[in-house]
């Protein structure tokens, strides 16, 4: 088997063991606080699709469909079919409310060998909102939403390399500007790119077994901050980290398994820990995360504040400078929980149906977002039909628990899957 398979299997394999540490370093995540990473326009991550919604969300190095526009566009370089066009629906947050949803329009067209091009429209609605005054008085109705429109290329730079790049128009009018304490509010505005990167080697042999192997890693969303009026502090996108490897298993003519992990994380400053000391709103830890976004970028990956050390009266522990102690090991540990986990597998027989499952972790303090999923799908001549379903096991009240998602795909070349297959 190429080498290169064994040495980005080991790679991930690696961060996989310490994404989630055990203690070795001396602190566990059972020392840490909760500090949860948020984020303005938070509607850019999340998944619009039933297939990697089938497999844990661990789409960054599955084979390339129009939804390779949102996880990976280098991707679609290596399509074996020309074109295609997508419509995914996701009823959300259907533990809370009926009435906000997630829309996306995705395709892709293959220019020649080298150059393809894609775009998609992405819509989240928050549903009818009722806005009222500080005494609870109705000021009016009004029904917020968000939207974000992407061009996309991927070139191919030769056999098993590709690259692709994405510009992105995101618009997020959550006020309808609405006065508030006398301050005018406004609408986000967003410009932001996506870079991917993608190795393809579809002569990856295990034993007799024929197969292919992709790695893949992507960084999302490097973009503007943005501020909901002239006063409000500006606020990061979620611009996102994702490493992904994929293996596809040909068994036979008709049976084939992929086995897919991703390994994703924010690339967004991690919120230091304050306290009120002698009155002052202090820093014990951390760093500020009033920074630029490549600054901010950079930062994500060392500026986790860990758990503070206190003496046997509740006080902070000083060092000699001044600055507080914080526990060995724990800004190391809290670094390493930021790394979200996704695993799935998906099951096609004869190009035709497949069945899918995942699971994905986050930890429980930076989320606690943690569900399996299940999907299927259906192929017929030119038509697609994705389904997905997401099962909470991180806690019965979970806002994500039951999360549908549907995705219908037509294949523009005229010819079914089956028949590509035996041609």
């Amino acid at each position: 088997m190429n080498k290169l398979f064994f040495f980005f299997i080991s790679l991930s394999a690696t961060f996989g063991c310490y994404a989630q540490p055990t203690g070795g370093s001396g602190a566990s995540d059972n020392d840490l606080q909760l500090n949860t990473i948020t984020t303005a326009l938070p509607f850019l991550a999340i998944t619009p699709d039933s297939r990697a919604g089938g497999m844990g969300d661990a789409g960054t190095a599955l084979s390339p469909t129009s939804t390779s526009v949102y996880w990976n566009t280098s991707m679609i370089s290596f399509a074996k079919e020309k074109s295609e066009v997508s419509l995914s629906y996701t009823p959300w947050l259907r533990q809370l409310t009926n009435d906000i949803h997630l829309s996306y329009l995705a395709f892709y067209y293959k220019i020649n060998r080298l150059h393809s091009v894609g775009g998609a429209l992405r819509y989240f609605s928050l549903g009818e909102i009722t806005f009222t005054d500080a005494s609870g008085n109705v000021i009016r109705d009004d029904k917020p939403s968000e939207f974000e429109l992407t061009g996309a290329y991927a070139f191919r730079l030769s056999d098993k390399f590709s690259i692709g790049l994405n510009g992105k128009f995101a618009y997020s009018n959550l006020t309808g500007g609405l006065t508030v304490g006398g301050v005018n509010t406004k609408a986000g505005i967003v410009g932001a790119t996506d870079i991917s990167f993608t190795y393809y080697n579809e002569d990856a042999s295990i034993g007799k077994t024929k197969g292919a192997y992709t790695f893949a890693t992507t960084i999302n969303n490097i973009g503007n901050k943005v501020a909901y009026s002239e006063l409000s502090q500006r606020d990061f996108i979620p611009m996102n980290l994702k490493i992904g490897n994929a293996y596809k298993a040909n068994f036979d003519k008709y049976n084939s398994v992929t086995f897919a992990l991703d390994l994703q994380k924010l690339l967004v400053p991690t919120p230091a820990y304050y306290d009120v000391i002698d009155g002052t709103y202090t820093m014990i830890s951390g760093r500020s995360n009033d920074v630029g976004v490549i600054s901010g970028m950079v930062q994500s990956f060392y500026d986790a504040p860990g758990a503070p050390l206190t003496d046997a009266d509740g006080k902070y522990i000083q060092n000699s400078d001044g600055s507080y102690q914080v526990k060995k090991g724990s800004k190391l540990v809290e670094e390493l929980t930021e790394i979200n986990i996704a695993g799935g597998l998906e099951w096609w027989y004869n190009n035709v149906l497949a069945v899918r499952g995942g699971v994905f972790f986050e930890n429980k303090n930076k989320g606690n977002r943690q569900y399996i999923n299940i999907g299927a799908s259906f192929k017929y001549n030119m038509f697609g039909i994705d389904f997905s379903y997401l099962a909470s096991i991180s806690g019965r009240q979970s806002p994500l628990a039951n999360t549908l998602r549907f995705t219908l795909r037509l294949n523009l070349d005229g010819k079914s899957s089956v028949e590509k297959k035996s041609e």
